[in-house]
């Protein structure tokens, strides 16, 4: 959690409006009714892991850009995350 603070802070201070939620559902849910610049998910966050929420919103036919930040760094990861719809 204190990673995404840092992130959040960060951007910020850039200019830039952040949306800081840690729930994937709540980020599905606010990613299908805001218009957003870029869509910053975490792999393991609570009730819907990012994949699934990334998968979920390209399925809404969302387009915005979407970065993994995660601990998660095997190939086979990167590869799944580029899959389910990751930049």
């Amino acid at each position: 959690p204190r990673t995404a603070d840092y992130i959040v802070r960060g951007l910020t201070e850039a200019g830039h409006v952040c949306h800081l939620l840690r729930d994937g559902h709540d980020g599905l849910f606010a990613a299908t009714r805001n218009a957003y610049d870029v869509i910053v998910a975490d792999r393991m966050v609570p009730s819907l892991d990012g994949l699934s929420m990334i998968k979920a919103v390209r399925a809404a036919g969302i387009h915005t850009p979407a970065i993994f930040l995660t601990s998660i760094g095997g190939v086979d990861d990167r590869v799944e995350g580029l899959e389910a719809g990751g930049d």
